[in-house]
């Protein structure tokens, strides 16, 4: 299996090797074909790999339901790198920057009657 690709390419692949195979009267039993595709699953895989050669019989447990177990562990997992990718860009994000104005009662005050350092702390403010 190449590295960061789906199963699904992997299974069709797969499928292509053993079928041409068959074409040259290769005989495979279901358990060859299972314990073939386990092992050619990358270090990524080793958790399920293991957790499938541990608790499932190699010789009788059924190839379309590996693919269905392989292609269920890996939707799963992309959900969770999902949810954690998300969750460290929300993370990295900076802190928003607040601005806070002094206000006044003086519905009939300008901004001439401003002094110069406020008109200057404006000027900063809208600059920013």
């Amino acid at each position: 299996m190449k590295q960061d690709e789906p199963i699904v390419d992997m299974i069709t692949r797969f499928t292509d090797i053993i079928n041409g195979l068959k074409g040259f009267d290769r005989k495979f039993t279901n358990g060859e074909l299972v314990s073939k595709m386990l092992r050619s699953l990358s270090e990524n895989w080793n958790s399920s790999r293991m957790l499938i050669e541990n608790t499932k019989d190699i010789n009788t447990y059924p190839l379309e339901e590996l693919y269905g177990t392989l292609m269920t562990y890996e939707l799963n997992n992309a959900e969770t790198k999902e949810k954690t990718r998300r969750s460290k860009e929300e993370m990295k994000e900076p802190p928003k920057k607040q601005i806070a104005l002094k206000s006044t009662n003086d519905e009939g005050s300008s901004n001439t009657n401003m002094s110069d350092e406020e008109l200057d702390d404006l000027v900063l403010l809208v600059k920013k």
